[in-house]
């Protein structure tokens, strides 16, 4: 089984640039898209063509052209159950954060992390990123005490490690790096979920998933590492690898690939 992740910074906006091939050449099971951005209406209808062996799961926002998040999956798995939210906390729903997906062997979840920084109104948007790590730690605990085998994964906005970011030190004071944020990313790890790239790739250096669409960044390959799936314990030996398809460019961000046995 094969599950893509990717944020696409509007669906719209990449759904003409070689979107449908790449659905075409790398053929997931499931495709979990962050940030699309976007309601199914105003997709182009060759969209549902293309898109014709997946069902879908959208979670829209309540504000147009911002956050949400969607997953398809192949018409061939049995979806035994899905969710828009961790629980009934409504002003994380509003933004259209998280798909829950419950398969035969595992429970998926499509996560578009806040930001942290401020929004255009000048709104303080750390706090809120750290409610919603504390949230979504506390959602996917329940699950794994309930005998659950989970996958997460999506835009965790989150460099977790120096190596995992472009000149750590001139970052040390910069959203996405701080270290309030990095201890999230810590607990994580010490509530066990691991996080398959540095599993699979411990030492591995210069690998980012993000880069800015300024100064060159993508050429130079000086960015960050933002991009994640973290998975239970309990599910490590169904994993078999995973890639950064650092050469598809249609967004800022590249896909993520995970392959299980």
């Amino acid at each position: 089984m094969k599950i893509a992740s990717r944020n696409v910074n509007g669906l719209r906006a990449v759904i003409g640039k070689w979107f449908y091939d790449w659905i075409k050449n790398e053929n997931p099971d499931i495709i979990c898209l962050q940030e699309t951005k976007s309601f199914e209406h105003q997709l182009p209808p060759e969209f549902r063509f293309h898109m014709s062996d997946y069902n879908r799961i959208w979670h829209a926002g309540e504000r147009p052209g911002y956050a949400w998040t969607a997953t398809f999956y192949k018409k061939s798995l049995k979806l035994i159950s899905s969710k828009s939210r961790f629980e009934d906390v409504e002003h994380f729903h509003a933004d259209g954060r998280v798909v829950e997906t419950k398969f035969q062997n595992f429970v998926l979840l499509n996560l578009y992390f806040p930001n942290g920084g401020e929004r255009a109104d000048g709104t303080e948007m750390l706090t809120y990123k750290l409610e919603f790590y504390e949230h979504f730690i506390h959602y996917i605990n329940k699950l794994k005490a309930a005998g659950e085998k989970i996958i997460t994964c999506g835009d965790f906005n989150i460099c977790h490690k120096p190596i995992d970011i472009a000149r750590p030190e001139e970052n040390k004071n910069s959203i996405w790096f701080l270290p309030i944020e990095r201890a999230e990313m810590d607990k994580l790890e010490s509530n066990g979920y691991v996080d398959i790239f540095r599993h699979f790739h411990p030492e591995l250096k210069d690998q980012y998933t993000w880069w800015s669409y300024r100064a060159g960044a993508r050429p130079r390959n000086v960015w960050r590492r933002l991009d994640y799936f973290r998975v239970s314990e309990n599910i490590l030996p169904d994993i078999k690898k995973i890639t950064h398809e650092t050469a598809i460019e249609w967004s800022d961000h590249c896909p993520i690939v995970l392959e299980l046995h």
